[in-house]
């Protein structure tokens, strides 16, 4: 494979663009950490640090899916599945993230060394749990609701309660729209035993659930502002709450037409547009 598109493919394969859902949190949590821009090469470690973990989790979910993949319509086109990359590749970019995270880790402080293992053990186990608990969603929920409070101790090396607090609202909020993400794969789900929300419990009362975890999400977002103070933060927690509620206008029980824009749209610009407001605030105060 050319190098050209052995990049182009490896991006495809861990979704690289998805990226926009963890780390302006893991950013705002640094942030909020230093009181400021925190210094640049432990800047430079944390980002290090997410895109490893992911590279790691989300090659291996390519990985233990492939043959689910391989079943499903709606992602048989998948590097994997299709053949256009093969598994060695895949198990490359699995060690190549989990040196990064681990490289990272050792240069940011003794604390995050010894909880990285844990948490890219949570993220790489999250690829099987759809196959016994209906509580996937949560779980992905929480390996990227972990980002921030890795970044918060990235710079301060302790535990504090508003990276928890942020962690609960990223949990909730990731959890709720991979419910949405999920709906398409109701019939599928169902035949091949796979534990999603709407396959156990049916589109209506999973997307019930999926509203009820943004409200936790924005309610925790709300707590984090109140936490840390700021009109960025109480701005971006506006904007949250208002894109919460748009993306549930726009998928329902057999209306998945605008499914992408809810998913990728929605989510990707209430996460930026959170860093965006805080950053500006925090350059503002400085």
């Amino acid at each position: 494979m050319r190098p050209v598109a052995a990049v182009r493919e490896a991006a495809d394969l861990v979704k690289f663009a998805h990226t926009a859902f963890a780390l302006p949190f893991a950013l705002i949590a640094a942030i909020a950490a230093a009181n400021g821009l925190p210094p640049w090469p432990v800047l430079g470690w944390i980002l290090l640090a997410m895109a490893g973990a992911r590279t790691a989790a989300m090659a291996f979910n390519r990985l233990a899916d492939q043959r689910v993949d391989a079943g499903n319509p709606r992602t048989a086109g998948r590097a994997l599945p299709a053949g256009r990359v093969g598994r060695p590749f895949a198990w490359a970019l699995v060690a190549l993230g989990a040196a990064a995270l681990g490289i990272a880790t050792w240069r940011l402080n003794p604390l995050c060394l010894a909880l990285a293992p844990v948490a890219l053990a949570w993220v790489l186990a999250y690829s099987y749990s759809k196959r016994f608990t209906r509580l996937s969603h949560l779980w992905l929920g929480l390996g990227l609701g972990i980002a921030p409070v890795g970044a918060w101790l990235a710079v301060r090396g302790s535990f504090a309660v508003p990276p928890l607090v942020l962690a609960v609202a990223v949990t909730a909020w990731v959890a709720g729209f991979d419910v949405l993400y999920s709906l398409p794969d109701e019939p599928f789900d169902r035949a091949a035993g796979l534990h999603s929300l709407p396959a156990r419990l049916g589109p209506g009362r999973a997307i019930a659930v999926a509203r009820a975890l943004h409200v936790v999400a924005a309610a925790g977002f709300a707590a984090f502002a109140w936490c840390m103070g700021g009109w960025g933060l109480w701005a971006g927690t506006a904007a949250a709450a208002v894109l919460l509620a748009w993306q549930h206008t726009l998928v329902g029980p057999g209306r998945l037409q605008r499914l992408n824009t809810a998913f990728f749209t929605a989510n990707g610009v209430l996460a930026l547009l959170m860093f965006a407001l805080y950053l500006l605030d925090m350059m503002v105060r400085a």
